[in-house]
Order: structure tokens, then sequence, then C-alpha cells
């Protein structure tokens, strides 16, 4: 679901199409989630529904993540300053990590009351208008959906990743929701109704879980996949001139890949020869991954003995 990007360093060519994108999408998140509260309040009101109540506190949640990813992106995308020599990115997985909070509060509230009318079921009334709305936030939820899959693949921010699968678990608890509501509604069984508010309620709890842990990786400077550190060391190794690299050190601040490495060079190299080297290979790193934060280190190794050791290693003992 990550994606590497150009980070906001300048708006340079990323562009302002992914910054648009990503700050558009954030906008849209806002309205959808006020929408969908109005709705949902309505279809209380009329059905008494304890389903059509966890959607709603859920919706209620999901405006506040959604705000706090609406000043998140545009935090991350500040350029670098002098007290934040690596930008802002962080800021999308500090928002991350609010909205995985925020969805654990709600798994609890809504858990806790679906308990709570499962052995004290309540008749659900009004059912048409509540599967009424159920369908309309369905599709208003699957609509952004679509939409900030368009704007991930175009941003990789990860603040709309986490609005993204928080919005994909909502829309599966919907349909769970519309499912209570028919039952309660039409087949007379109110219990059903309040399993399926328990059934959200855990589901929200599993995403959170996610969420949650996609924000710690980040925030402790986990390293980058193992993918990600094969592309990057094979762009560097792509020049015959480059013998090596260790000591790779990888992170992220938000879509942003920052590495380290030490490389080895031919001692007998000019000390221009060797920067021409180091300076082509940070261009190969940013072209695999646009925007990386590159800084390598050339180290002096014996052509000698980088043949015997290779020799050696070929042959074995």
């Amino acid at each position: 679901m990550t994606v590497p990007v150009t980070p906001p360093s300048s708006p340079g060519p990323w562009g302002l199409a992914a910054t648009l994108s990503t700050r558009q999408i954030t906008a849209l998140s806002v309205g959808v989630a006020i929408v969908l509260i109005a709705l949902k309040a309505f279809a209380l009101g009329a059905s008494g529904s304890v389903s059509i109540l966890a959607s709603l506190a859920d919706s209620t949640l999901d405006l506040i993540a959604s705000l706090t990813t609406f000043y998140a992106v545009r935090w991350a995308a500040r350029p670098e300053d002098h007290t934040h020599r690596h930008g802002h990115g962080k800021a999308e997985a500090m928002a991350a990590l609010v909205q995985a909070g925020l969805v654990f509060a709600s798994a609890v509230f809504i858990g806790w009351e679906a308990l709570q009318r499962i052995f004290d079921p309540r008749p659900v009334v009004g059912g048409s208008w509540a599967v009424g709305v159920v369908l309309v936030s369905i599709a208003l939820t699957a609509g952004l959906v679509w939409f900030q899959t368009r704007a991930l693949r175009a941003s990789g921010s990860m603040a709309v990743a986490a609005d993204r699968a928080h919005y994909a678990a909502d829309l599966a608890s919907s349909v769970v929701v519309l499912i209570g509501v028919v039952s309660g509604a039409f087949l007379a069984a109110p219990g059903l109704d309040a399993a399926a508010g328990l059934v959200v309620a855990v589901w929200l709890f599993w995403g959170a879980f996610g969420v949650l842990k996609g924000a710690g990786d980040q925030l402790l400077d986990r390293e980058a996949s193992d993918g990600d550190r094969v592309a990057l060391t094979t762009a560097i190794l792509s020049d015959p001139r480059v013998a090596g690299v260790h000591q790779l050190r990888t992170r992220r601040s938000g879509t942003r890949l920052i590495a380290q490495m030490h490389i080895d060079l031919d001692r007998s190299l000019s000390f221009e020869a060797a920067h021409e080297i180091v300076v082509a290979a940070e261009g190969r790193v940013r072209t695999a991954f646009p925007g990386a934060d590159v800084l390598i280190h050339a180290d002096p190794r014996d052509l000698a003995s980088s043949a015997s050791s290779a020799s050696s290693a070929s042959t074995g003992p």
C-alpha cells in the first residue's frame, strides 16, 4: 500500500499532481463524512437500530480522523527547514496513529452497546428509512474509496492509505449493518441487529490494529521492506566501478525513503572520479525511488584484494 513518491522538499516534478490529488481527496473525505453523519443521524431517529447507532458513531470518528488527515497531509508537504532537515513527512504517521486511537475507541463503544442490546433486544422501527440510508452510505463510501485509491497511486501518502483502509472497513461494515437492519426490521429478529453491531466492532478493532502497526513502524524508523532494499542495492551496484555496498540503513519519513550507506571504490581513483561515481549512484537511487534522501560514503578498496576475495568466494575452501 505504501508507494515511494517524491517528498516535499519542493513541489518539484511530483507536483503539484500528487500534492493536489492528496489535498483534494482529504477534502472530499471530510465532506463525505459530514454527509454520512447527517444521513445516519436521521436514520437512527427513524429506526432506533443499534447497527445504525454503531455506524453513526463510526462516521463521527471518521470525521475527526478525516480532519486529522486533512491537516496532516498539508503539514507533511511543508518544505524542509532548519529544525526539520528531513522534512515533515512523519506528520502522516502521527495522523495515522491518531486515527488508530479513534477507531479503537469507536470499536469499544460499539461493542459495549451491541452486547447490551444482545441481552436486552429492542425492536427496530422505520426499517425502510434505515435501509435506504445504509444503501446511500454504501454508495458514497464506495465512491470515496475509489477516489482515495487513485490518489494513493499518485502520492503514496501514508495518511491517505490509513484513511482509505478505514473507509474500506467502513464499506464492509455498512454491508453488515444492512444485514442487521433488514433482519431486525423485516425478519423480527432484533438480536441479529445487535450481533451485526458486534461484528462491526470486531472489524474496526482489527483494522485499527493494522493502522497502528504501520504508523508505529514508521515512527520507530523501521527498515524499508526487503524488496525496497534489494532494489536500492541493485541500483547502486549497476555501476561496475562500485565493488560493494555495506552499512546500508533505510527508513521512511512519510512517503519519502531515507537511505545511508557505504560503497567500496578502487583506492586508485581520484577524488573527482569517486565523487562522480557517488553522485551518479545517488541519481540512480532517486530514479528508482523518486525524492529519496540518499547519503553515500565512499570507502577505498584495493582491487587486488577484492579480486582475491572474489576468487576465494567463487572457488570455495
